[in-house]
C-alpha cells in the first residue's frame, strides 16, 4: 500500500462521514425550520458557515481574475436557492424524498456529459425509483415539496458545472471563504424576514452545530477522501447518499418508508453508482498556485456534498 492511501481512517470512511454529516444536519435542521422558517435556516446555516470558512481560510481575492467573478458569483448563488429549496422540501417531504429527487440533478448531469445516450437510462431508472418513492397513486403527494426539491435538483446540476469550473483553476477550501458568504447573502433576501423576531441564543447555537455538520465538516473531509481515491470511487460512494437520507429520516425524524419506498431508494442508488463506470476526468493544470473551491476531481463525479 502506497504512503498516499495510509492513514488512520480509510478514504471510503472519509467520504461516508461526510455524507452521514450532511444528511444529520438536515434532519436536524428541521427543528430550526419550525422555529424560523427554511429560508431563515438556509440563512443562518450558511451565515455560519461562512464565518467559520472567513476564520479557517482567508480568501484568495488577489488570485480573482475577471473572468473568475461570474463564475464565483453564479456558485455562490446557486448554493444559496439550492439550500432554501432543499430545506423548503424538507420541511413537507420526507427527508430521503427529497435526497433523492434532488439527486436527478448530478446524474443528469453525468448523463448529459457522458455523450452516451445509454447513460441517459440512469437517471430515468432513478426518476422510477422517486416515484416509488412518492407514492402518486395513493393521492397524497405534496406537489410543493417536491417542485422545491426539482429546483434543489437543478440548482445541484448547476453547482456541479459551475464548481467544476472553478476547481479547474483553483484548489483548497480558499473558495468557500468567497461562495459561501455569497450564498448567505442570497439566502438572506427570503430568509431575514423569515427569522427576524425569533432569534435568540438558542437558534444561533443549534444554527452553529448544523453549520459545523453543512457545509464545513462534509468538506474538509471530502477534500481529503479525494486526495487518497480516484473520482469514479468517490462518485460511486456519493450514491449511497439518498439511502443515507432515508436512515436518518428514519432514526431522527421517524419517517418510516415503506416497502415500495425502499425499493424506491435502492433504484435511485443503484442508478448513481452505475452511472459512475466511466466517470473519471483528467484535471486540466491549475491556471495559478492557489486555494480556491473544491478538488477537480469533485465535480467530475456526481458532484461534491452540496447543500451548504
Amino acid at each position: 500500500m502506497s504512503t498516499a492511501n495510509r492513514g488512520p481512517v480509510p478514504p471510503w470512511g472519509l467520504a461516508v462521514a461526510a455524507m452521514i454529516s450532511v444528511q444529520l444536519s438536515s434532519a436536524l435542521s428541521v427543528g430550526l425550520i419550525a422555529e424560523v422558517g427554511p429560508a431563515g435556516t438556509a440563512w443562518l446555516r450558511l451565515s455560519m458557515g461562512a464565518i467559520i470558512f472567513l476564520a479557517i481560510a482567508r480568501p484568495p481575492l488577489r488570485s480573482v481574475r475577471r473572468h473568475d467573478v461570474l463564475p464565483l458569483l453564479g456558485l455562490g448563488v446557486a448554493t444559496g436557492l439550492m439550500t432554501i429549496m432543499f430545506l423548503g422540501a424538507v420541511e413537507r417531504i420526507p427527508l430521503g424524498t427529497t435526497v433523492a429527487i434532488e439527486f436527478l440533478g448530478p446524474l443528469t448531469v453525468a448523463a448529459v456529459r457522458s455523450h452516451n445516450r445509454r447513460a441517459l437510462a440512469w437517471p430515468l431508472l432513478a426518476l422510477l425509483g422517486v416515484v416509488l418513492l412518492t407514492e402518486p397513486w395513493h393521492g397524497q403527494v405534496d406537489l410543493l415539496g417536491v417542485m422545491f426539491a426539482a429546483i434543489a435538483a437543478a440548482g445541484w446540476g448547476a453547482y456541479i458545472l459551475l464548481t467544476q469550473k472553478i476547481g479547474d483553476r483553483f484548489t483548497g477550501i480558499g473558495a468557500l471563504s468567497l461562495t459561501v458568504p455569497i450564498a448567505a447573502v442570497t439566502a438572506a433576501v427570503v430568509g431575514i424576514p423569515q427569522a427576524v423576531g425569533h432569534l435568540d441564543l438558542r437558534i444561533l447555537a443549534g444554527a452553529l452545530g448544523v453549520a459545523v455538520l453543512m457545509p464545513v465538516l462534509p468538506f474538509v473531509l471530502e477534500l481529503k477522501a479525494l486526495r487518497r481515491m480516484t473520482s469514479t470511487a468517490f462518485g460511486t460512494l456519493m450514491s449511497l447518499e439518498p439511502a443515507f437520507g432515508v436512515l436518518l429520516g428514519l432514526l431522527v425524524l421517524h419517517q418510516q418508508p415503506s416497502l415500495v419506498q425502499f425499493l424506491g431508494i435502492a433504484l435511485v442508488v443503484f442508478a448513481g453508482a452505475a452511472s459512475q463506470r466511466g466517470g473519471t476526468r483528467n484535471a486540466p493544470p491549475l491556471a495559478e498556485p492557489t486555494t480556491l473551491g473544491p478538488a477537480p476531481e469533485v465535480a467530475s463525479s456526481t458532484g461534491p456534498t452540496k447543500e451548504a
